[in-house]
């Protein structure tokens, strides 16, 4: 099948628009002959923002309305956030990464303060998810963790007018919107989302044509640590409601992956690493996921699967 028009899926927010821009022009630029249009969408992730993520279908939302319009045909491929796509596919498409990762790390954002340390006792600080806030009561106990729904701009928005006293987001999205003025501080010790900063692309398996118009974007090592860091998902229930992290660093020919599992509030914890050769980071990742179930994550697991639980995104 020949490619001279390539239709993109996005979601409607502004870093959602950034982000497929980003495809959209390396698209164009490289192949001056292919027509690229957007077709923006809103999703059901994007609609209900009175409600954790996890009550109302989970992260899966801000994707599964996508892939419709790729299996009606009203579009050709889909670019999501590497991090909030769900670790198992619907087996009809196939998922590919787009450049370089961005940073991974998570950004700490406040109009008063330097630091997390910095903040007195009972300061307000909001978040979105719930691995985030697993690893900062772990850190932080001090502090009032508080949920935080809405696009980039909605949560800043909220710090601005004194909701919060700090908020926590995805550097990543901050620096694609232009925004890393906003950034007082990242959380180097915090292991970030699966995928986080890792921009993919969906499309139909039986597309040879999108696979191999895409495939001169693949950035090696950030392809190699999203296989890693999603093998971990697939072992370790990678949904909504499980404070669940892995972060995978390539150098050298070794990836060096460390990830963890725990309770929302911190207080159960698993936190495992290991490293392994380029050449099999499904293997590596499955590996650790096991190590982790098997250093308590199982009991976590367990625990958060218990009746009357409740959760944002991890």
């Amino acid at each position: 099948m020949a490619t001279d028009s390539v239709r993109i899926a996005t979601r409607e927010s502004r870093l959602a628009l950034a982000q497929t821009g980003l495809v959209a022009e390396a698209l164009r630029a490289r192949h001056p002959g292919v027509t690229v249009d957007l077709v923006p969408m809103t999703t059901k992730g994007d609609r209900v923002l009175d409600r954790p993520l996890a009550q109302v279908g989970g992260k899966g939302l801000f994707v599964k309305e996508l892939e419709v319009a790729l299996d009606e045909g009203r579009a050709d491929i889909a670019v999501h956030s590497m991090k909030d796509v769900p670790m198992v596919l619907p087996p009809q498409f196939v998922l590919a990464t787009f450049g370089e990762r961005e940073v991974p790390l998570d950004a700490f954002v406040s109009n008063n303060y330097a630091s997390l340390a910095e903040m007195p006792a009972g300061s307000r600080v909001g978040t979105s998810s719930l691995r985030r806030e697993c690893q900062l009561r772990r850190a932080h106990p001090q502090l009032d963790f508080r949920a935080l729904r809405g696009n980039v701009n909605t949560r800043l928005a909220k710090l601005d007018a004194g909701e919060y006293d700090a908020i926590i987001l995805a550097a990543a999205g901050l620096r694609r919107l232009g925004l890393e003025a906003r950034i007082r501080g990242t959380l180097d010790g915090s292991i970030p989302a699966i995928g986080q900063g890792i921009l993919a692309v969906e499309f139909a398996r039986d597309r040879a044509d999108l696979a191999a118009l895409m495939a001169p974007f693949e950035h090696r090592d950030t392809a190699i640590a999203a296989r890693a860091e999603r093998s971990v998902g697939l072992v370790v229930e990678g949904s909504c409601d499980v404070p669940l992290g892995a972060f995978a660093r390539v150098a050298r020919g070794r990836i060096h992956l460390e990830a963890f599992v725990g309770l929302p509030d911190g207080t159960r914890f698993a936190r495992e690493a290991t490293e392994g050769p380029v050449d099999a980071p499904e293997a590596l990742g499955a590996e650790l996921g096991k190590r982790l179930l098997d250093a308590g994550g199982r009991e976590i697991l367990a625990q958060l699967n218990a009746p009357a639980r409740g959760g944002r995104v991890a």
